[in-house]
């Protein structure tokens, strides 16, 4: 029953990874680009356009994120300032009641609040991608996290009967490894974009240790028998 729950949380974790990360490049699937995004920014859009592009792509539909995006775009520059208050509360305003403000009307004070000009504004700046303070936030929760669900498989996989015995050894070892090398890489993708190849392998290597672990472990608990030695 332990792994059964666990597998479908990892399965619910890997979507929800794909859903906020995947097509922030303008393309499908999820790809490195989208990761860099994500860590480091988009130097070509706003924080409030990346958000549009990323994670809160699906919060509203195509035709009023370009209401958004045409206003943002008003004034152009690499770092848009946005059209002036009278065209934000004439097209962009009804949007942003209809859409944001169940999330973003000030009540939660670590989201952006959205209710008003200035508070848009705010978020009409260059996108830096995740900051320091949020990554710690969820750094913590990962490495606790991770940790215990990995702790829990590989006590249950200990018990599977595996040769060669470094081979089991590096399964179990693997994904405590690449739970330190995948968050280091979201601070160092800040600062050279190419560690976001190791936030990609990290964590194709994790979800295929916990496949292993999850696999052998269901099939060696009900279908398999010791050999005699």
């Amino acid at each position: 029953m332990t792994l059964l729950v666990l597998g479908v949380g990892y399965l619910f974790a890997m979507i929800q990874i794909f859903e906020v990360h995947a097509g922030r490049d303008g393309k499908p699937g999820l790809s490195t680009t989208d990761l860099v995004i994500a860590y480091s920014g988009s130097h070509a859009d706003t924080r409030l356009e990346a958000a549009l592009k990323g994670p809160m792509k699906d919060m509203l539909p195509a035709q009023e994120r370009e209401i958004i995006f045409d206003w943002i775009h008003m004034k152009g520059g690499v770092v848009h300032r946005g059209g002036g208050e009278e065209e934000f509360n004439k097209e962009v305003m009804p949007v942003i009641e209809k859409r944001c403000l169940a999330c973003h009307g000030g009540q939660n004070p670590h989201i952006p609040d959205l209710s008003s000009f200035a508070g848009v504004s705010g978020v009409v700046t260059k996108d830096t991608g995740m900051d320091v303070f949020s990554l710690i936030r969820i750094s913590h929760i990962h490495l606790f996290g991770l940790t215990f669900i990995f702790f829990i498989t590989s006590t249950i996989f200990v018990q599977t009967h595996i040769r060669p015995a470094w081979f089991k050894c590096m399964i179990i070892a693997t994904p405590f490894f690449t739970i330190l090398l995948d968050i280091a890489s979201w601070y160092l993708t800040k600062i050279y974009m190419g560690f976001a190849w190791v936030v990609m392998i990290g964590g194709i290597l994790m979800g295929l240790t916990f496949a292993i672990q999850w696999l052998v472990s269901m099939y060696q608990m009900w279908f398999y028998t010791n050999p005699k030695d």
